[in-house]
């Protein structure tokens, strides 16, 4: 298993919390695929957004917040 430091996934993003927002929305969006080969062999969901988080393969950006 893998483990992501806080400061490892605030180097990609802003600070640590953005980055695990960006990972955990990632990791929404690759569940709506259909997944490839056995379910053993596969990563976590979150480990794969992860890494591609750290690896600068996930582009994002920050929309502002419309006000009420």
């Amino acid at each position: 298993m893998q483990v992501f430091t806080p400061s490892e996934v605030a180097k990609r993003t802003a600070n640590k919390y953005l980055g695990v927002l960006v990972g955990a929305k990632y990791a929404r969006i690759l569940n709506e695929f259909p997944r490839i080969g056995s379910l053993a062999v596969e990563k976590k969901l979150t480990t794969k957004a992860l890494e591609e988080l750290t690896s600068d393969k996930i582009n994002f950006h920050v929309e502002p917040k419309v006000g009420r």
